[in-house]
């Protein structure tokens, strides 16, 4: 016969339901929270790729030539994603104009951007290839007739 404690349940048992508790919660949050922090990465990099387009379509409109438009936004672009603390190494920008003169008043420039974000706290990451998703923004500006 076992013995039994005063409110009638077992020594064996006794201190067992904080360890499964912690073991749970441990296995449960412990997804939960890289979700979040991924999740967080990805919208970070949304509002980086938006500001980024947005503010090298603006740039290039404000130069006198396309060679010093197009590397005055790529510029533009690496300066926003290092404020929103993303790497230029998944960047890539790609410039269009319609009509094809960069320069002609009344020209659309449109620039688009793509940003690769990594999965958080991955150490190989470029070298697997392991990316939480690829993003990507355009903005258009007109080529203003006075300047």
């Amino acid at each position: 016969m076992r013995p039994s404690s005063p409110n009638g349940g077992d020594d064996a048992e006794r201190g067992s339901a904080v360890v499964e508790f912690t073991f749970l919660s441990l296995l449960l949050m412990v997804p939960l929270v890289y979700f979040i922090i991924t999740m967080s990465q990805l919208q970070g990099g949304s509002f980086a790729v938006v500001g980024a387009a947005d503010q090298a379509a603006k740039v290039f409109v404000a130069q006198t030539d396309a060679a010093g438009g197009r590397a005055a936004a790529e510029q533009a672009v690496l300066l926003a994603l290092a404020d929103h603390g993303h790497s230029a190494a998944g960047a890539r920008v790609e410039t269009s104009c319609a009509p094809a003169d960069c320069m002609a008043a009344g020209s659309a420039v449109t620039v688009t951007v793509h940003l690769t974000v990594p999965l958080p706290f991955v150490p190989f990451s470029e070298a697997l290839n392991l990316n939480a998703g690829q993003l990507s923004a355009s903005a258009t500006q007109l080529v203003g007739r006075f300047r």
